[in-house]
C-alpha cells in the first residue's frame, strides 16, 4: 500500500469514526424520555450556587429551587421526588456535559441572549427564576431609592458582569458613581462592611440577601426597590430531543399553572373531587395531556403532592419562609404584578 493510499485510507476511517459517534450522540438526545425511564432516575447538572437555587451541605444534601424542579421532573416522570442523581458541575463543564449527553437537564442555564443557545447546542426549556441585581446599603444612610445614589461607590465582584450592568443602568440614568471591584465575593462583602471602602453592594439578590444574613443585624440592611439589571434563567436541554422538551417546559409550566389555579402540595388530593373544569383538565383527571408528552394522566398530581406549585418551591428556597427572606418581585404570578403565567392546560 502506497503512502498515499495509507493517508486516504486513515482519513476515510477517521470521518468513520467521527460520523459513527455523532451519530451516537444523535440517537442518545433523541432518546432522553426512554433512557430515563430505563434507568429509573434523571441526571440533574448543578452548580454549588447561587444561594438559593443550587446549594450542597457538607454531607452532599442538595437544595434550591433548580434543585427541586428536577426533583418535580423526577416525580412526573418516574413517580418519585427522590429517583434523581445530582451532578456537580463547574460553569465551565455544564454545556459540554450537557451536549455529550452525561446529564439529562441543567438545572440553571444562565444565558438566554439571541441564539446562545442554538450556538451552544441546547434548548431553555423556559424560565425558572427571573435573577435581578439590586442595591445593598446600611439602612443608616437613609436612602430609598437608587436614584438617590449619585456619586456613591458601589462594590462588585469582576467576574460577575455586575460592573457591566451597573455602568450601562448609571449611563442610562446619566449618574456619575465609582466601581470598587474584586476578584472574590467575600472581599467585597468585607469591604461594604467596613463602610468606609465603598457605600453600597451590588449583585444579584439572593446574593445580597445571603450577605445581609451572614452579616448579621438583619434590620440594619436595606435592599433598594430599583433594579439594575435582570436576566431570566431557566433548565436547558439538549436540542435534538422534542419530546423531552416538551416535558421539561411543561413540567415548569405545571409547577406555575398549579399556582394559578390555588392548588397546593397539601390541597391537591381535596382538588381532584373539584367541580372546576380548568382544575380537573390540569389533575388529569377530565383529560390525559400526560399522554401528550409520554407521562401518566396523573403527572401533574405527583408532582404537586411531591414538590408543591412554584409559590411554595420559590418561598421554600427564596422567599419569606427561606433564610434569604426575599419579595417575589418579577416572580410573581402575572394576576400578581409579576411575569409568570402559564399557557392552558385545557
Amino acid at each position: 500500500m502506497t503512502r498515499g493510499t495509507r493517508r486516504t485510507a486513515s482519513t476515510v476511517l477517521a470521518l468513520v469514526a467521527l460520523l459513527v459517534g455523532a451519530t451516537s450522540r444523535l440517537l442518545a438526545a433523541s432518546n432522553t424520555l426512554a433512557a430515563i425511564h430505563d434507568r429509573g432516575h434523571i441526571v440533574c447538572g448543578v452548580v454549588d450556587g447561587p444561594a438559593g437555587y443550587s446549594t450542597t451541605t457538607a454531607h452532599g444534601v442538595w437544595s434550591g429551587i433548580g434543585v427541586d424542579f428536577c426533583r418535580a421532573l423526577a416525580a412526573g416522570i418516574v413517580g418519585s421526588k427522590e429517583a434523581v442523581k445530582f451532578r456537580l458541575l463547574t460553569p465551565q463543564e455544564q454545556i459540554p456535559a450537557l451536549r455529550a449527553g452525561e446529564i439529562d437537564v441543567l438545572a440553571r442555564y444562565p444565558d438566554m441572549a439571541p441564539d446562545q443557545g442554538a450556538a451552544d447546542g441546547i434548548r431553555i426549556a423556559g424560565v425558572l427564576v427571573h435573577e435581578e441585581q439590586g442595591f445593598m446599603l446600611y439602612r443608616s444612610q437613609n436612602i430609598t431609592s437608587a436614584l438617590e445614589l449619585s456619586g456613591a461607590r458601589i462594590c462588585v465582584t469582576k467576574e460577575t458582569g455586575a460592573g457591566y450592568r451597573l455602568t450601562k443602568y448609571f449611563t442610562g440614568l446619566g449618574m456619575p458613581f465609582e466601581l470598587v471591584k474584586f476578584d472574590k465575593w467575600q472581599e467585597a462583602v468585607t469591604a461594604y462592611a467596613d463602610k468606609t471602602i465603598c457605600q453600597v453592594l451590588s449583585a444579584d439578590l439572593p446574593e445580597l440577601a445571603r450577605a445581609r444574613q451572614l452579616l448579621g443585624d438583619f434590620g440594619e440592611h436595606v435592599i433598594l426597590p430599583e433594579l439594575a439589571a435582570k436576566r431570566p434563567v431557566g433548565p436547558a436541554v439538549r436540542d435534538g430531543d422534542d419530546e423531552w422538551f416538551s416535558v421539561v417546559r411543561w413540567t415548569l409550566y405545571a409547577l406555575i399553572a398549579a399556582e394559578e389555579l390555588g392548588i397546593t402540595s397539601a390541597s391537591v388530593d381535596f382538588a381532584k373531587s373539584s367541580n372546576n373544569t380548568a382544575v380537573r383538565r390540569f389533575l388529569g383527571i377530565d383529560m390525559d395531556l400526560g399522554k401528550r408528552i409520554g407521562l401518566t394522566a396523573d403527572w401533574t398530581q405527583r408532582i404537586i403532592r411531591q414538590v408543591g406549585n412554584y409559590g411554595e418551591l420559590f418561598e421554600r428556597h427564596l422567599g419569606q419562609k427561606s433564610p434569604l427572606k426575599l419579595e417575589r418581585r418579577l416572580n410573581n404570578l402575572s394576576g400578581n404584578g409579576g411575569l409568570l403565567y402559564a399557557p392552558s392546560f385545557e
